[in-house]
């Protein structure tokens, strides 16, 4: 079901099932945490934030004109990704707003693959059958995508032939480099069909999840300005005493120890979780700890949404923005247990990417709270919209203003 619902993944760890799920995930996991990436991972990040985001917000400020923040974010997001994954950066963040063809594409296949939840097989086949609607939509998304991702696997291709680039790059190497620096590896043919699944399952996973956590983020900051206040005293908390009134940037170890930062991001994942519900189907007849029965081929979805609103799980004041629930006694992260946090997913199946995500997350973060004031446009209309992913229905329009000169 899961497979048939978002075929356009292909044979990708998201689809991948058995042995060949438990290969893909051994290596991915590899190659995530291997220094090589991980040093490309802190470098590219911080490039995009200087050279891509900081134009275009100091163009916006200096306009004093109206921007899409989510817009923003998801070019922010749509090229770092591009970056980290295949080593390309397609140019989506500047201040021309370019309209990107790849990722209009996943946006069709997002929102295609939402109404496949909701509307009856019978329906989807008839689409298909007289090519209109959601389905031909995807269709054409889909092949969009392949025609793009071969694109990048030919230029990586001939590029590796070269020898312009290598497995021991000091600057650390992009995934696609490394998955094609092995022919073969853990019993995966990494050919073009496995580097184009691969690809397309990371885009997925990297694009739109952090940049709806972004954008909700600052929505929330926007609503609750003891928070920011908070923030930008822990961030002038790691600079010399001189620079605290300065327009600066601040290094991946200069964030790793904010704590509430890295709590007010996850408060923002509890209550606004990028992959807002989940399904699955079970293999046999079972009955819930809820009493319900559930058989084969029945299709069993929860709402990660509804879950971080729940009184039961997170207590009376679960409807309100609180950093301080992530903080322990003792000043530290709290952890709490991923079948109750549910934003990474839990169990075997928990997000490969959440230091990724995180690294990303905090540098715009602080990028933007130590530097910039945020204004939302008043009367702008806050809502969900109808995807997989916890979009912004209208976006989130805002303006800027500079805090230095």
């Amino acid at each position: 079901m899961f497979s048939r619902i978002f075929d356009i993944l292909g044979d990708g760890i998201f689809n991948a099932d058995s042995h060949l799920w438990k290969n893909q995930r051994k290596l991915a996991h590899m190659l995530i945490n291997d220094q090589q990436f991980q040093r490309f991972l802190v470098k590219s990040s911080s490039n995009k934030v200087e050279k891509g985001l900081i134009p275009v917000l100091e163009h916006v400020a200096k306009q004093g004109s109206v921007v899409d923040l989510q817009d923003v974010f998801q070019r922010f997001t749509f090229d770092i990704t591009s970056i980290l994954v295949t080593g390309y950066d397609p140019g989506c963040l500047s201040i021309e707003f370019p309209q990107v063809e790849f990722s209009k594409a996943m946006d069709d296949a997002e929102e295609a693959i939402f109404y496949r939840h909701l509307w009856p097989e019978i329906f989807l086949k008839l689409q298909r059958w007289l090519g209109f609607g959601q389905e031909q939509k995807l269709k054409e998304a889909w092949q969009t995508l392949d025609h793009m991702v071969a694109e990048y696997i030919s230029r990586k291709r001939e590029k590796l032939s070269k020898k312009t680039t290598t497995i021991e790059d000091e600057d650390g190497v992009d995934l696609l480099t490394s998955y094609m620096s092995h022919p073969e590896i853990m019993g995966l043919k990494t050919d073009d069909k496995f580097l184009r699944d691969t690809i397309v399952n990371f885009f997925l996973a990297g694009r739109d999840t952090t940049s709806s956590a972004l954008t909700w983020f600052f929505w929330l900051v926007s609503q609750n300005p003891q928070v920011e206040s908070k923030i930008r005293e822990e961030l002038k908390s790691t600079m010399p005493a001189e620079e605290r009134e300065n327009w600066r940037l601040f290094s991946t170890q200069e964030l790793s120890n904010l704590v509430y930062l890295h709590g007010a991001l996850c408060e923002t994942l509890r209550l606004y979780p990028p992959v807002p519900f989940q399904h699955k189907e079970p293999l046999k007849s079972d009955v819930l700890p809820s009493g319900h029965r559930v058989g084969p081929n029945m299709m069993v979805l929860f709402s990660v949404y509804v879950m971080g609103r729940t009184t039961s799980i997170w207590g009376p004041d679960c409807l309100e923005f609180k950093p301080e629930r992530w903080i322990s006694d003792s000043g530290k992260i709290k952890h709490e247990p991923s079948y109750k946090f549910l934003a990474f997913n839990a169990g075997p199946r928990t997000c490969l990417g959440r230091g990724v995500a995180f690294t990303q997350m905090k540098a715009v973060a602080a990028a933007i709270i130590h530097n910039y004031q945020v204004h939302v446009v008043e009367g702008h209309p806050v809502a969900p919209s109808s995807s997989i992913i916890l979009h912004m229905k209208h976006g989130l329009k805002v303006s800027l203003s500079r805090k230095w000169i």
